[in-house]
């Protein structure tokens, strides 16, 4: 199971880091994702980091603003996003791939977070 938090209100231009915490042994064998979605809109590639940590890739939107982080010992993954714009409220959820391949599509994530809601104030 995935849990997300740590979203919540925040200005813009501010900061605000969410957390994606994972139950099971094997959380280090999975590569995650992080997606966010919009009412009526589908939902959008964020960024995504290996099992190990050590590849990350983001969407050209938030390269460079966000970042993507991983803690195997704590069985959590997290998004560090800086300067963040209205345009990034969302619903930002977490998912898991148990062969990642460089996954940006929802497609293929195997296992899905409940979602914790990012609200950026103009």
């Amino acid at each position: 199971q995935l849990q997300a938090s740590g979203g919540g209100l925040v200005q813009a231009g501010g900061s605000l880091r969410i957390s994606c915490a994972a139950s099971g042994r094997s959380f280090g064998s999975y590569g995650v994702g992080w997606f966010r979605q919009v009412p009526g809109k589908e939902r959008e590639f964020v960024s995504t980091v290996s099992a190990s940590g050590g590849t990350t890739i983001y969407a050209d939107s938030v390269r460079g603003q966000f970042t993507i982080s991983r803690d195997n010992a704590k069985n959590t993954v997290y998004l560090q996003m800086n300067s963040l714009k209205p345009e990034d409220t969302a619903v930002y959820y977490c998912a898991a791939v148990r062969f990642w391949a460089y996954s940006k599509n929802p497609g293929e994530y195997d296992y899905w977070g409940q979602g914790t809601l990012v609200t950026v104030s103009s």
